[in-house]
């Protein structure tokens, strides 16, 4: 018996971790890894685009998840997701696909720690360029309206966070 799809929509701060556990459980659950930063980017180096590469990176990511979760497949959106309105699109591109949704929200509650990663992070040459610590500690971050599962990646291994969530997903052919 085929289930439904499921979406699993990732959000946090940059540098919690987030795109190194949903590109590892996208890795292990076989899903398919929708990264908005690599959707902007290849926004941006095309060039055709001068509006809001944001909004256009979201949108696309959501209608791509829409299409693949109406195949039955497990879609791993990966993205900061800092506002119930992105927070909502996803889901209801979920629902519109009849899929499964379960929304992480990725934390590092180490201070030191989450600054130590955004600081780290090698320069790679990326157009839309790499967060520094001012901008994410004053990133426009809004509360959620409902409770998705928080993960803490402070002091724990990839392995451990990816072990979590995948004991709270519902059991059945993830792929």
């Amino acid at each position: 018996m085929k289930h439904p799809a499921m979406l699993i929509s990732f959000a946090g701060l940059p540098g919690t971790a987030k795109s190194t556990l949903a590109r590892e459980l996208a890795f292990q659950l076989g899903a398919f890894w929708l990264r908005i930063d690599s959707i902007e980017e290849a926004i941006h180096q095309s060039g055709v685009f001068s509006g809001a590469i944001a909004e256009a990176g979201y949108r696309a990511a959501y209608a791509v998840a829409e299409d693949n979760l109406r195949l039955g497949r497990t879609v791993i959106g990966d993205c900061v997701n800092d506002w119930m309105l992105t927070r909502n699109a996803w889901r209801d591109a979920g629902l519109r696909a009849g899929a499964n949704i379960i929304e992480i929200e990725v934390i590092c509650s180490d201070t030191f720690e989450h600054r130590r990663r955004i600081e780290a992070r090698p320069m790679v040459d990326v157009g839309l360029g790499l967060p520094d610590w001012k901008s994410v500690v004053h990133r426009d971050y809004h509360p959620w309206d409902r409770n998705p599962t928080r993960i803490d990646t402070a002091g724990r291994s990839v392995a451990e966070c990816v072990a979590t969530i995948k004991k709270m997903l519902p059991q059945h052919d993830l792929s």
